[in-house]
C-alpha cells in the first residue's frame, strides 16, 4: 500500500476504512517527511468530517 494512493483514494470516495487506518499507524515510523504529511493531513480530514471511517463497497 503506498500512502499517497490512500490519500487520493480517500479524497476521491470520502471514506477511509479500518484496515487502511490500521496500515498507517503500523508503517509510520519508516514514513519519510512527505509521508508524515500526508498522514496528518488524513488525520486532520477525519477530525474535520471531510472523509469517514467505513467500508468501500466494490462494484
Amino acid at each position: 500500500m503506498n500512502i499517497g494512493i490512500l490519500f487520493l483514494k480517500s479524497n476521491l470516495t470520502g471514506i477511509i476504512t479500518f484496515s487502511e487506518l490500521d496500515w498507517i499507524t503500523t508503517h509510520q515510523s519508516n514514513f519519510t517527511r512527505l509521508e508524515e504529511s500526508i498522514a496528518i493531513k488524513i488525520g486532520r480530514m477525519l477530525d474535520a468530517g471531510s472523509i469517514n471511517i467505513g467500508c468501500r463497497l466494490n462494484s
